[in-house]
């Protein structure tokens, strides 16, 4: 197999990998007020979503609101697989991912062989 078939193949799964495997949680309905009729979820800020509008946090989890409730779930993948005695995993808020450095180096990557999400 050829080195670009083998790159292909891990640019497929490093993009993929995010797109399943998500971790997923789900705040209790807590009824959002308007003119005395109930429009939408309050989350632990009391802030107001609207019914049916998405939103991502500041700590990268793509959220949503129904009358069920907020249902968040991670948009990224934690880095997990990697030599933890020579390497440190870091995320980026910017970009909502993780990756791992070498401890002592940390603009030299890691090798990664398994994440979860």
């Amino acid at each position: 197999m050829s080195k670009k078939t083998v790159l292909a193949c891990l640019l497929v799964l490093a993009i993929g990998m995010p797109l399943s495997n998500a971790s997923c949680f789900i705040w209790p309905f807590k009824p959002g007020l308007s003119d005395g009729g109930i429009i939408g979820c309050l989350d632990s800020d009391a802030k107001l979503y609207e019914f049916d509008s998405q939103w991502k946090t500041d700590n990268c989890y793509d959220c949503s609101c129904s009358r069920n409730g907020i249902r968040c779930c991670t948009s990224f993948m934690k880095s997990t697989g990697y030599d933890k005695k020579k390497c440190v995993s870091i995320f980026n808020k910017m970009t909502c991912t993780y990756k791992a450095v070498e401890k002592d180096n940390n603009s030299k990557e890691c090798p990664v062989f398994d994440w979860v999400g």
